[in-house]
C-alpha cells in the first residue's frame, strides 16, 4: 500500500495518494454494482475508499508486540489478575470485507512483570486493523500477550457482530458471535478459569 503524499494544489492537506490502479478497481466495482462512477457524487469516491482502506488496514504496518516491549517489574508483589473489559474495536472480515464490530475482554495473570493497561487495547487494535476472522483475531491477541509477557495465564474473549450476517446473506441484525482463547492457568485450573470468565461477564 502506498503511503506517499500528494503535494499539489488538489491535495492541500497532504492526504495519502491513491494509485490509479486502485482507483480504477473501485470504479469497476461501483459500475458492476449498478451505478455510474462518473456521476458527480461518486467522482471522488475511489480516492476516499482507497484512503479509508489504508486506515482500516493500518495494522499491517505494525507489529502489535511492540506495545508490550515496555514492561514494569516493580509491581509491589502484585501477582493477581489484570484485566481490561469492554474494549471496543472494529475490523473487517476477510471473506466479504464486511465490518466486524464488537468488544473484547483481555486478562492475564502476571508472573513478575506487567505493562501499562492501555497496551492491551493497542495489541487488540493492531491485529483488528487487518483483514480477519474473529477466531484468528482472538488467538493472535492471546498468543502475543503470552509470548511477550510470559504470564501464568492469558484469557481473551471477543464478542462481535458481523456485517456479512447483518447486511447480506441471512440478514440477521443483533446476533453476536463469542470466541475465547485461554492459555496457562486459565486453561489448566478450573477455579482460575471460572474466576476470569465470571469477572469478564461470561461465567
Amino acid at each position: 500500500m502506498s503511503c506517499q503524499h500528494d503535494h499539489d494544489e488538489d491535495n492541500p492537506l497532504g492526504k495519502p495518494d491513491v494509485p490509479a490502479h486502485v482507483q480504477d478497481a473501485i470504479r469497476t466495482l461501483i459500475e458492476w454494482a449498478g451505478d455510474d462512477p462518473a456521476r458527480e457524487g461518486l467522482l471522488d469516491t475511489p480516492k476516499r475508499v482507497g484512503r479509508a482502506w489504508l486506515e482500516y488496514c493500518q495494522g499491517y504496518a505494525e507489529d502489535p508486540a511492540i506495545h508490550l516491549s515496555r514492561q514494569f517489574e516493580e509491581v509491589g508483589g502484585y501477582d493477581e489478575l489484570v484485566m481490561l473489559k469492554d474494549i471496543p474495536f472494529q475490523s473487517h472480515c476477510e471473506h466479504h470485507l464486511a465490518p466486524i464490530t464488537g468488544k473484547a475482554a483481555i486478562a492475564y495473570m502476571p508472573r513478575d512483570r506487567v505493562v501499562g493497561i492501555s497496551k492491551l487495547a493497542r495489541v487488540l487494535h493492531g491485529y483488528a486493523r487487518r483483514l480477519q476472522i474473529q477466531e484468528r483475531l482472538t488467538a493472535e491477541v492471546a498468543k502475543c500477550i503470552w509470548d511477550n509477557l510470559e504470564p501464568h495465564g492469558v484469557a481473551v474473549v471477543i464478542e462481535a457482530e458481523h456485517g456479512c450476517m447483518t447486511g447480506r446473506g441471512v440478514r440477521t441484525p443483533g446476533v453476536s458471535m463469542i470466541t475465547s482463547r485461554l492459555l496457562g492457568c486459565f486453561l489448566d485450573d478450573p477455579r482460575s478459569r471460572k474466576e476470569v470468565l465470571g469477572l469478564m461477564g461470561y461465567g
